[in-house]
């Protein structure tokens, strides 16, 4: 199995461009990604993240056919670095036998979280499933720039910044704001693996934020039976600065575990509440969001 440890991912990235150097915008043939390459990048930079975007699809159709553990930890910190509330909700995923993914809540205490309200984007993003969506349909969304190449562990990784393109579309952007449910995109570095094309590791954040604030995380991946990359390890340490001036420090840590490909038709039960563990309890909605 191969796998990003942690500890090498803390690397500077040092180097990747050289300094001084123009970006140097590229042409891209009729359906291929918008790319601005850096000194350095390969010729086939739009090949590159077309096969990136059609693995991550592959992956995601994968993610659904397995069951897996959540252990999702949500914390406001002080000013003196004291813990001042959390969030805890440890969950298995499985797939109903309608293809539906269900959760089955193991563990959930009250939360004494008050500074921040959990909303049900921020579930959706702890549910680890349909998040920030980088495959082939959405590619025409995104810029993306090829920042350069970096060794971790056994891994050659393409390197690569991503833009949503709305970010510059006030037009948009005011169409957006006024939807009930707005559409968030990905804002941040992907590393791509350049023998297997998958993503290994992602850090950014949603937008854009409107009324709600989204911590800047860390995603990495490890390969599950020898052929996906699946995120099994989340982490962020983040300020969030809202409209009002309110300021709230946010620790967030997410597990994924206990990968295991589900054959023949599953029934679950959602099951859980605040407070109690294994019982009938409300409908699940989970990393933090508006004052």
């Amino acid at each position: 199995m191969k796998r990003v440890v942690l500890s090498a991912l803390t690397a500077a990235l040092v180097g990747l461009a050289a300094p001084g150097v123009a970006a140097q915008n590229t042409v891209p043939a009729a359906g291929a990604p918008a790319a601005v390459n850096r000194s350095g990048a390969p010729v086939d930079v739009a090949h590159i993240i077309r096969r990136f975007a059609t693995k991550e699809a592959e992956f995601r159709r994968a993610l659904a056919e397995y069951g897996f553990t959540r252990d999702a930890v949500i914390q406001t910190i002080a000013f003196g670095g004291q813990i001042s509330g959390e969030y805890h909700r440890t969950s298995r995923f499985l797939i109903d036998e309608q293809g539906n993914r269900m959760e089955k809540i193991i563990h959930f205490p009250i939360p004494t979280l008050s500074a921040i309200t959990i909303t049900p984007e921020d579930l959706e993003d702890l549910g680890g499933v349909n998040v920030f969506a980088l495959e082939i349909s959405k590619l025409n969304e995104y810029e993306f720039s090829y920042v350069g190449k970096e060794r971790i562990d056994e891994l050659d990784l393409h390197v690569f910044d991503v833009t949503p393109k709305i970010l510059s579309d006030q037009r948009r952007l005011k169409e957006l704001k006024k939807s009930k449910h707005p559409e968030r995109y990905f804002q941040g570095r992907i590393w791509v693996d350049d023998e297997d094309f998958q993503i290994v590791k992602a850090k950014g954040k949603g937008v854009p934020e409107f009324e709600q604030r989204f911590v800047t995380f860390e995603t990495y991946r490890e390969q599950i039976d020898g052929k996906y990359w699946f995120p099994t390890y989340t982490y962020a340490d983040d300020e969030l600065v809202f409209k009002s001036g309110q300021s709230v420090r946010v620790r967030m840590r997410v597990k994924f575990e206990d990968f295991e490909r589900l054959r023949g038709k599953v029934r679950v039960v959602e099951e859980g509440n605040p407070g109690e563990e294994q019982k009938p309890g409300e409908k699940p909605a989970a990393p933090p969001a508006k004052p």
